[in-house]
């Protein structure tokens, strides 16, 4: 089978997921969990909002794993205020992408990044796409078995190296 072409692959680990669940719909939401988070200094990677069938907003949050404790700790203080129901976190987590160019022409790269992976036992914990972009956030554990599953399918002439981890 011949490699589907696109730009590159990157990869981020050494990374924790946080969620703030069950948040009712009301302006300002996204404005207060990370205006909070960046005054803190936490720099959010990765955000993704759902609803659920309640209507209640649902986040995911990916931070470096060194600001987990400061970041629960910010959360846990403005939770009353955004009367979310939960808070929980998975620390240990990467964050894979695949990019384009002109990636919103070629509708097949989803399906091929998530059937890749899936082949070799990874699952994903969140998805985020752009026009030019498909992210997911997986298990640290599982990192290099989804990168080598993605190098067997792409053709991706750009690949971030791996980072050391500081925690």
């Amino acid at each position: 089978m011949e490699k589907v072409k696109i730009g590159g692959i990157m990869q981020s680990d050494g990374r924790a997921m946080v969620k703030i669940q069950s948040v009712p719909d009301h302006a300002g939401v996204a404005a207060t969990i990370l205006s909070a988070m960046g005054s803190n200094g936490i720099n959010t990677e990765f955000l993704v909002q759902s609803f659920d069938i309640d209507e209640c907003g649902n986040f995911a949050l990916v931070i470096d794993q060194k600001d987990l404790d400061h970041s629960l700790s910010v959360l846990e203080e403005i939770k009353g205020l955004i009367n979310a129901k939960g808070i929980s976190y998975k620390p240990d987590v990467a964050i894979i992408s695949v990019f384009g160019p002109h990636l919103r022409e070629k509708p097949l790269i989803p399906g091929m990044m998530f059937s890749s992976i899936a082949s070799v036992g990874v699952s994903s914990l969140a998805i985020a796409t752009s026009i030019s972009s498909v992210s997911c956030v997986v298990e640290g554990l599982h990192l290099q078995a989804a990168i080598d599953a993605l190098n067997d399918i792409f053709d991706a002439p750009f690949q971030v190296k791996k980072r050391p981890k500081e925690y």
